[in-house]
């Protein structure tokens, strides 16, 4: 079987903020539509880094890639402090073979004006279709191809430290186990696909049988373990995580991200203070923030629904009231972030006193918003048309709720995620009817939610 040259993109994972105020940019898409495409063109195999799924943590394995794969790409839109940090390090190990990407609209740092990058174009609001897609892929396969031909030309120089430092000489590569490294990405590889076939398949059990092969996990790339403890979430496996969580190497513990995730995995398995202790202690060290304080009310709702079915009513008003204010505290954070919003004017419609259906008022319009726009700007996603269908029903829009539906229904990733919107949605008409009014159309909605959230 031939073996490609391995190309290692450092780019910004997911949906990030546009520095310039505009919409959020989907890198997810720029990369499956166009970088990864681009690069097996050019007859090379894309390694993506991971780092920034885990709180920005540099590890063995992200080293290893960058000193050691024969090619790497940069994509420097939005002057991510990680690709940053990364593109040093590969500038100091690799006198060539890097290629610099960015979007045209987007102003690079002044200190890396000189290199030799690759521009390409975004949409309109930050949007990248096919258009976009074609045009990237096409100029990207073609400079690879071009950096192939130079790769072994000693005078073809694009770090700027071997370029400026008469002397400065690169490590021995070839004598830092190439092959040995070339195992271990590909058996990354296959263990993240072996992970994807077992969320599609709903298998807790082949998730643990994964999770045994591994051995001991301080040797285990950082990527695998990240993707294996969301996986678990995927299939709802919550004690199986907390269990993970507490196997990994206490600098995967301390990411922001995985504590956030361990405290939804701690709500979700009935163990509320230990999950109210661990996002407490995450929002005192860094701030609110739309994720962490999301996560919190959703702890506080449920401990509300379990003080009211115990008809402990003083105190379910209370949790109500937490619930309500943590939510809307994560959507001030992050007014682009719908979710607390949404989250926020449902128990605000669910308190239903005069205060309270102010506040709803005065919020809903800017949730409608910042959901729109986000549709807008990027490819949509299940929470986006379920925010939609939540706000219809607020608004009591009968087709208009029916029309998101369809869309949130057609969306749909994991059956946790429609069976949360199902759950809101009862809380509400539950509330209706406490005030007397009986609506058919919603019950139908909630019953096509559930059914949709069967395993």
């Amino acid at each position: 079987m031939e073996s490609h040259p391995l190309c290692f993109v450092l780019m910004p994972f997911g949906r990030k903020k546009d520095p310039g105020g505009g919409p959020d940019i989907d890198f997810d898409a720029i990369y499956e539509l166009a970088i990864r495409p681009g690069i097996e063109d050019a007859g090379m195999e894309p390694i993506r880094a991971d780092e920034e799924r885990t709180g920005g943590i540099i590890h063995k394995a992200m080293f290893e890639r960058l000193l050691l794969c024969d090619f790497a790409v940069a994509d420097l839109t939005t002057a991510n402090a990680n690709v940053f940090y990364e593109l040093g390090v590969r500038h100091a190990a690799r006198p060539a073979t890097t290629l610099t990407i960015y979007a045209a609209q987007h102003a690079i740092p002044f200190d890396t004006n000189f290199l030799r990058s690759c521009p390409y174009d975004l949409g309109d609001k930050n949007g990248f279709g096919p258009t976009q897609a074609r045009r990237l892929r096409f100029e990207l396969g073609q400079r690879l191809r071009e950096l192939r031909k130079l790769a072994h030309d000693v005078s073809a120089t694009d770090s700027p430290l071997f370029q400026v430092l008469d002397g400065y000489q690169a490590p021995d590569i070839a004598h830092l186990k190439t092959d040995v490294f070339r195992d271990q990405a590909q058996y990354s590889t296959t263990i993240k696909r072996e992970l994807a076939r077992a969320r599609e398949n709903q298998a807790p059990d082949g998730l643990g049988e994964i999770e045994a092969s591994l051995g001991a996990l301080d040797s285990v790339e950082t990527g695998v373990l990240v993707d294996l403890f969301l996986s678990y979430r995927a299939v709802r496996a919550w004690d199986r995580m907390i269990a993970l969580y507490e196997r990994l190497p206490l600098t995967l513990q301390r990411s922001v991200m995985l504590r956030e995730q361990l405290g939804f995995a701690y709500n979700r398995a009935g163990r509320r203070q230990e999950a109210i202790g661990v996002l407490e202690e995450v929002i005192g060290e860094h701030g609110p923030s739309a994720e962490a304080c999301g996560i919190l009310g959703r702890v506080y709702k449920d401990l509300w629904g379990e003080a009211r079915a115990r008809d402990q009513h003083p105190i379910a008003r209370g949790y109500l009231d937490r619930a309500a204010s943590l939510y809307q505290q994560g959507f001030e954070a992050d007014w682009r972030d719908a979710y607390p919003g949404i989250n926020a004017v449902t128990l605000l419609d669910i308190k239903g006193d005069e205060e309270s259906q102010r506040r709803k008022q005065a919020v809903l319009p800017v949730v409608r918003y910042a959901v729109m726009q986000r549709i807008k700007g990027s490819r949509p996603d299940y929470w986006d048309y379920a925010t939609l269908l939540e706000l219809a029903v607020l608004e009591e829009d009968e087709a208009a709720a029916s029309r998101h539906l369809g869309d949130a229904l057609a969306y749909v990733r994991e059956p946790w995620e429609p069976a949360t919107t199902a759950n809101n949605l009862r809380l509400i008409g539950d509330a209706r009817r406490e005030r007397g009014m009986q609506q058919a159309w919603l019950e139908a909605i909630i019953e096509a939610l559930q059914a949709r959230s069967a395993p």
